[in-house]
C-alpha cells in the first residue's frame, strides 16, 4: 500500500457480512477505526469484538436512521475520512408479473439508502479533506457489473446499479476539486449471500455459474487500493470480474 490509514475514521454499510465485512476488516488492518453499520446487531457486535471500532444498528433505507448513523459515527469517532456505501440487495427475476415489493426493496436500499448515507456524510468528508496530514477523503459506492449491462432477468437490479453509477460520477465531478474522491466499484460474480435473497423459483432457472467466483476479500482489496492512493491520485472506477466471467 502507498500509505496506511492510521488515525482515520471509516464507515461501512452492510458490514455484517460479505463485501462489507471484508472491507471493514481490510480498513481496520490498515489502521482505520471503523463504524460498522447494518441491521444485524449480533453480527456487528461479533465483528466489533475482533476489530474494535463502533457498531451502529441501522436500516439505511430509513432516511432518519441513515442520517443518525452517519452523525453518530462522526461524533463518536471524531471525523469521517472514508465512507463505503456497500449495503445492497439483488432480487432477480423477470419484469412481467414481478412482485413489485421486490422492486421497492431494491430501489430503497441500492439507491435511496446509498443516497441518504452519502448526503449525510458529505459535509464530514469535505471537512476531513481539509485536515492534515491526509487532506483527502473518500466515498466509495459498491455497485455491480450489472451497472454496465442490460439483460433479461435483472432489469430492476440493473436499473439501480446504473443509477448508482450515474450518481457516483456526477458527485465526483462536483466534489473532486475539493479533494473528496467519489469512486465506484463494480464486482462481478462474488461468493456472498446475495444470491440467497433471490426467490427459489427464479434461482432454479438461473444459468450455471462462472466457475471460480470472486471472494469478498478480492473486492475489499480493490476498495482498499482506492482509499490508500496518495492525495493527487483518484481511482474513479474499478470493474472486477472473476477471470472466467465473460459478461
Amino acid at each position: 500500500m502507498t500509505n496506511g490509514l492510521q488515525d482515520t475514521a471509516a464507515l461501512v454499510t452492510g458490514a455484517s457480512s460479505g463485501i462489507g465485512e471484508a472491507t471493514a476488516r481490510a480498513l481496520a488492518a490498515q489502521g482505520a477505526t471503523v463504524a460498522l453499520v447494518a441491521r444485524r446487531k449480533d453480527r456487528l457486535e461479533a465483528l466489533q469484538r475482533e476489530l474494535g471500532g463502533l457498531t451502529i444498528e441501522a436500516d439505511v433505507t430509513d432516511r432518519e436512521q441513515a442520517t443518525s448513523a452517519v452523525e453518530r459515527a462522526a461524533q463518536e469517532l471524531g471525523s469521517l475520512d472514508i465512507v463505503v456505501n456497500n449495503a445492497g440487495v439483488m432480487l432477480l427475476g423477470p419484469i412481467v408479473d414481478a412482485p413489485v415489493e421486490e422492486w421497492d426493496r431494491m430501489i430503497a436500499l441500492n439507491l435511496q439508502g446509498a443516497l441518504y448515507v452519502a448526503h449525510a456524510a458529505l459535509a464530514h468528508l469535505l471537512r476531513a479533506a481539509e485536515r492534515e496530514p491526509r487532506r483527502v477523503a473518500d466515498l466509495v459506492n459498491v455497485s455491480s457489473v450489472a451497472g454496465r449491462r442490460v439483460g433479461v432477468g435483472g432489469g430492476i437490479y440493473q436499473l439501480t446499479k446504473h443509477g448508482l453509477g450515474v450518481f457516483s460520477e456526477a458527485l465526483r465531478q462536483e466534489v473532486t476539486p475539493r479533494h473528496v474522491r467519489s469512486s465506484l466499484v463494480e464486482p462481478g460474480a462474488t461468493a456472498t449471500e446475495l444470491v440467497t435473497h433471490v426467490r427459489a423459483e427464479v434461482r432454479d432457472q438461473m444459468p450455471a455459474g462462472v466457475g471460480e467466483q470472486l471472494e469478498a476479500q478480492d473486492v475489499a482489496d480493490a476498495i482498499l487500493y482506492i482509499v490508500t492512493r496518495p492525495r493527487h491520485v483518484a481511482i474513479n472506477e474499478i470493474l472486477i470480474r472473476p477471470t472466467e466471467q465473460v459478461r
